[in-house]
């Protein structure tokens, strides 16, 4: 029986994650990344990534799920920020990047709107 879930060719999968870097779609990225299932670019934020960055607030009405991948270990997201994301009709969830990059994985490849904003290990 094929599991194999079925992608589109522009889809974005992140392949694999290390020291500094990341590899999406065959492509080598050395900075935080924010990915969606059709681009990936650089995550720029001033001071906390837990804020809601220009390219965060471009996501708005795009998904439904942002994950952020805080590197090895992450904060708990105080409810009043919580709350912030949800005004832009989005779920947060953080957690360490390793998971992130899995979790994304798996709800883009069901057709989620889902997008994966990932500081490096």
């Amino acid at each position: 029986m094929d599991i194999t879930p079925l992608m589109r060719p522009e889809q974005k999968i992140i392949q694999s994650y290390g020291a500094g870097f990341f590899r999406v779609s065959g492509e080598i990225l050395k900075h935080p990344i924010l990915v969606t299932d059709e681009t990936v670019m650089e995550w720029v934020f001033e001071g906390s990534p837990l804020q809601i960055s220009d390219d965060i607030l471009a996501l708005k009405d795009r998904i439904d799920v942002l994950l952020i991948g805080m590197g090895t270990s992450f904060p708990v997201l105080p409810p009043s920020k919580r709350a912030q994301f949800a005004g832009l009709g989005m779920t947060v969830d953080i957690m360490d990047t390793a998971s992130a990059c899995r979790t994304y994985n798996v709800l883009t490849a069901e057709g989620r709107r889902v997008a994966a904003a990932l500081i490096p290990v």
